[in-house]
């Protein structure tokens, strides 16, 4: 080489290092598309869906393998035909890499053609029909599933001197899973199911349904409403002095959620309930999720829709590192199956097979503890 190729090539270096340099910091971000129920009757949902997904990106930060972290919140409020346009939004307009959220089942079906058509995963942090994992290829549940938490609670009730039971569930795919279940499980086991009553799911009134338990007077009425609205199941079941009647009340966790069970107050004391978490679960992963969450969401409590999405955040960075930061929607379902890690509430498990979530399920009682009510896990 001469000395004025040399100069040429010497004065060309430092300007390709700028431009490599400058490339890797321009790399375009990483987007988690949010779609939660901020508004209307499931904002509680929303409210603590976000909050887990926030409080993950806060304790372990926005750049992951190279690639900024952004993501973008969207209120479904709840509306299936919202979900769905606000997801095609999203996948077009936005470019998200990733879909995340769906507080009810019929918010994940109406997304899932969207998720599969632009092979985009689908982080499904709630709805929890047995089913709804079906709707698409691209669908990874890292909630629970109402046969999974529903077969608990019924197998208690028959050990525990229960022998005739009411059932009342939402009327939508999981209130009809935990129904299913519930007399299934609580027949083979020499239980008698009196009657199963289903409500509307918008704008339901329990008053009738609950009137009609005190009538037909069971041992115990078996409860599944969406998580946020058991207060009115309760102050409806209390109007009607259904405890003092002998009537007790059990069911799934969503109708004690930790969220709203101060505020039962005293009358919520003795419910047994079947759920995959408590805030007062017993680990010292929970205790630092629940003091970090309680540091940024001052006047809320985390529930299992924070840790759902918590869990669900998790999932998705730890894809986006086995991809190299490459992402890619087939990559990063790759990356996402058979993810085994401890949760705040407990070891999980993402079935490669199913993209089905495996996990514990506990039998909690609410007790009162430091002057507060939680749902405590009995041996």
């Amino acid at each position: 080489m001469d000395k004025r190729s040399l100069i040429k090539a010497m004065a060309a270096t430092p300007l390709a290092w700028g431009m490599q340099k400058a490339g890797a910091q321009t790399a375009a971000p990483f987007r988690i598309g949010l779609l939660a129920p901020m508004t209307g009757p499931f904002a509680s949902t929303g409210k603590q869906m976000e909050a887990g997904a926030r409080l993950y990106m806060a304790m372990y930060g926005s750049t992951i393998a190279g690639r900024k972290i952004e993501l973008i919140l969207k209120d479904d409020t709840g509306v299936p035909d919202i979900t769905k346009r606000l997801a095609q939004e999203m996948v077009v307009n936005d470019k998200v890499d990733v879909l995340a959220g769906f507080g009810l089942t019929p918010l994940a079906l109406a997304a899932a053609p969207i998720a599969t058509q632009s092979k985009t995963p689908m982080i499904n942090m709630l709805a929890a029909t047995a089913s709804v994992i079906e709707a698409s290829p691209y669908m990874v549940r890292v909630s629970m599933t109402l046969p999974q938490v529903t077969i608990g609670v019924a197998g208690w009730a028959a050990k525990n001197g229960i022998r005739k039971v009411v059932t009342l569930v939402s009327d939508y795919g999981p209130g009809l899973d935990a129904e299913r279940t519930f007399r299934e499980r609580f027949a083979f086991n020499g239980g008698q199911v009196l009657e199963s009553l289903r409500v509307p799911l918008r704008s339901p009134d329990f008053a009738p349904f609950l009137q009609k338990v005190r009538d037909l007077s069971p041992d115990a009425l078996f409860v599944f409403v969406p998580s946020g609205i058991g207060t009115a199941v309760m102050n409806q079941f209390n109007e009607r002095g259904m405890a003092k009647a002998g009537i007790k009340l059990i069911g799934t966790g969503d109708v004690v959620d930790d969220d709203i069970l101060n505020s039962m107050g005293d009358t919520a004391l003795g419910i047994v309930t079947s759920y995959p978490y408590s805030t007062a679960h017993p680990s010292a992963i929970n205790k630092k999720f629940v003091d970090e969450y309680k540091k940024i969401n001052k006047t809320m409590r985390p529930n299992a829709v924070a840790v759902f999405a918590f869990d669900g955040m998790r999932v998705i960075y730890e894809a986006l590192k086995k991809t190299g930061g490459q992402g890619g929607g087939d990559a990063l379902l790759a990356g996402m199956r058979g993810q085994l890690f401890e949760s705040p509430r407990g070891q999980v498990y993402i079935d490669p097979k199913t993209r089905d979530i495996v996990q514990n399920i506990y039998m909690r009682k609410v007790e009162r503890k430091n002057g507060e009510l939680y749902n405590i896990e009995m041996p």
